[in-house]
């Protein structure tokens, strides 16, 4: 994904990939009498740290430790039975220096190492070991992790480790979304969400699968900056970005959300007419394609009134507008099923273009010059724009994704189809792109 936006990475690297290393560093710490293995349960730890007391084997002898750490590795143990902690300060007044977990026991396999260790090291513990191992200048962390701080450089103070610059800035935050691993996770998992690259999460992937091109993931990031201070970021800005760059490069593409039929009746029934498009309204350049009129096309049904009104520039009975690169049309008559409800517009084109109405509607032909297609409108993914840590699973949006059938046409001569994806911020705001 990194490449996916533009960027090349010098090298790609795994925790894992130091985990020989990490082992050994976890013994030297016992050697220089800095961790023990300790049995405390995690509920015992959590409440002697509140209590600021120190574990009953903090002071165990060196050798004990040692040995007992190596039985961790062979397995002896079983889960939650001994941990290796760093010997700190269990009266620092920062909780993350209450003598935190180096080394947990966990008898599951590892993506990287397979079944090879059932301890693993704890963030605590690797998060700086392997900056240093990997001579990192500058570390760079979300304002949550500032609070580690301070063990990040006892660690590798007492290991007499190289120390790299640590620099904590502000989290990305979005409204109506989430960007924590845990909430994403469990949205995944439990359904809610239909995968890692489902298009309503803030994911790379769901991203890219949603339609946005990585040159407006890259200038959203730079318009916003880094900073320190604490924000949310309203998604209007990204879908700025997002049409900024859409609109300069995509080729225009045509699809009837909501069709409503328009029959014209000065038409022959075999009446077909080849129109030259252009690709793009500013950009000569992106060439043209042909768009067929036909006898009975698709106008959106939001482009139809039954009472005319000041300001509306659609079509209403005995009202004059004009299909986009082709004539005006004026509606004559009215078909309606038995509630009343618009099935069909009978029109009239004037073919000579004797009148230039203000209102010029989006249209496709009928098959077989269309497509049935199905449409998914993506709105927000939450109600509430800062959703709250507390109720957010019931801030869920039901109406985030809404499937409808959509009436559209291909016309791209140089690839075999298009893509269509769809933005919306409110349901009377839709936009339509193609790419």
């Amino acid at each position: 994904m990194v490449e996916w936006l533009g960027h090349k990475p010098a090298r790609i690297t795994f925790s894992s990939d130091y985990f020989k290393e990490l082992y050994e560093l976890g013994r030297e710490c016992i050697r220089r009498d800095k961790a023990y293995v300790c049995h405390q349960t995690p509920k015992e730890a959590s409440s002697y740290r509140e209590e600021k007391k120190d574990s009953p084997w903090r002071d165990r002898p060196i050798e004990e430790s040692l040995r007992l750490f190596e039985d961790m590795k062979k397995g002896k143990f079983g889960e939650g039975e001994a941990t290796l902690r760093l010997k700190i300060d269990m009266t620092n007044a920062n909780p993350v220096m209450r003598d935190p977990i180096a080394y947990r026991i966990k008898f599951s396999p590892h993506p990287r190492t397979g079944n090879q260790w059932c301890i693993y090291p704890s963030y605590d513990f690797t998060h700086c070991l392997v900056d240093s191992l990997e001579w990192v200048t500058h570390s760079l962390c979300t304002l949550e992790f500032e609070i580690r701080r301070d063990s990040y450089y006892w660690l590798l103070e007492a290991l007499d480790m190289y120390r790299p610059f640590v620099w904590e800035f502000s989290r990305l935050t979005l409204e109506n979304t989430i960007v924590s691993k845990r909430k994403l996770l469990k949205l995944v998992k439990g359904g809610h969400v239909r995968g890692w690259d489902d298009p309503r999460l803030p994911t790379l992937v769901a991203l890219r699968r949603r339609g946005f091109p990585p040159k407006a993931v890259n200038r959203f990031c730079a318009s916003i900056g880094v900073s320190r201070a604490d924000s949310v970021v309203g998604m209007h800005s990204v879908e700025w970005a997002v049409r900024s760059e859409l609109d300069s490069t995509v080729p225009r593409a045509k699809a009837v959300l909501r069709p409503l039929k328009v029959t014209i009746t000065n038409f022959e029934e075999d009446h077909t007419e080849v129109l030259q498009v252009p690709n793009h309204p500013q950009k000569e350049s992106m060439g043209k394609h042909d768009q067929v009129l036909s006898k009975h096309v698709f106008i959106d049904q939001t482009d139809f009134r039954m009472e005319d009104e000041k300001g509306y520039y659609g079509l209403a009975p005995e009202k004059t507008a004009m299909l986009r690169h082709a004539y005006p049309i004026t509606v004559k008559e009215v078909l309606t099923d038995d509630e009343g409800v618009p099935e069909e517009l009978l029109v009239v084109a004037d073919t000579a273009k004797s009148t230039k109405p203000k209102g010029v509607l989006h249209w496709v032909s009928a098959a077989p010059f269309s497509a049935p297609a199905e449409v998914r409108l993506y709105d927000r993914l939450f109600k509430s724009a800062e959703v709250s840590d507390d109720t957010w699973l019931e801030d869920l949006n039901p109406e985030s994704e809404v499937s409808t059938r959509a009436t559209g046409m291909t016309f791209c001569s140089w690839c075999k189809c298009v893509r269509l994806t769809t933005t919306i911020t409110r349901p009377e705001n839709r936009e339509l792109r193609a790419g």
